[in-house]
């Protein structure tokens, strides 16, 4: 009986013992087990929100480019009134202050001599080179006259260097000099050589200013170099 009673109850420390570690174990396993949960939960939750904030990017920065948006109308206006200074040309004077003086004094000297050479009967006045014994002046090389000359080459007396050899006027065109011979016609403009487009031309036996204004009428012309 008493041996019985040892051995029942050796046999229940037995038990007891082997069952309290296995507890014990089991309760660190739901540990660990809790934790790895939390551990991967407080993961997800980062993740999950880095993924939010990557999902709606716009959020973040939904005021600050309100502020910025409110000054670009300026800055662009700016930079296309700076683009437009720059662009914009720096017209200057072409002339000096002495230019008008210099037109002046130029309308009075063509005013001045084609007045004096002005006819009060041309149709007796003129005569034309066959009458004047021919022409003897200086001949433009063909090249040249059909290059600055004939009546596709009309130009304005007005705008040529001018002067007065013996009583008749000279003015310079396409390189040459150019003696008008015979007097202006009367009815003609009193400013003519300002309006009136004219040519030279050769025509049978010599040189003659023509004016498109006036056709049929010559003006007999002797060439120099």
């Amino acid at each position: 009986m008493k041996i019985a009673a040892l051995i029942g109850t050796s046999m229940l420390g037995l038990l007891l013992g082997t069952t309290a570690p296995a507890s014990a174990q089991h309760g660190h396993e739901d540990e660990r087990q809790a934790g790895s949960e939390k551990h991967q939960g407080n993961e997800h939750q980062k993740e999950h929100g880095s993924s939010a904030a990557q999902s709606h990017p716009d959020q973040h920065h939904a005021n600050a480019p309100e502020q910025r948006h409110e000054q670009r109308p300026h800055e662009q206006q700016r930079a296309n009134q700076n683009s437009r200074e720059r662009q914009q040309p720096h017209y200057q004077p072409a002339y000096g202050p002495g230019h008008a003086r210099e037109v002046h004094e130029q309308h009075l000297a063509h005013r001045d001599v084609w007045r004096d050479h002005r006819a009060q009967h041309w149709e007796h006045e003129h005569h034309n080179w066959r009458e004047r014994g021919g022409y003897r002046g200086y001949r433009i090389p063909e090249d040249r006259f059909r290059a600055h000359f004939g009546r596709g080459h009309w130009f304005r007396v007005y705008g040529a260097p001018i002067m007065v050899v013996e009583g008749h006027p000279r003015f310079q065109y396409g390189g040459f000099w150019f003696g008008v011979v015979d007097p202006v016609p009367e009815h003609w403009a009193s400013n003519w050589y300002e309006t009136d487009d004219v040519y030279v031309d050769y025509v049978n036996d010599g040189y003659y200013m023509y004016n498109r204004r006036h056709p049929g009428v010559a003006i007999a012309v002797n060439v120099s170099f």
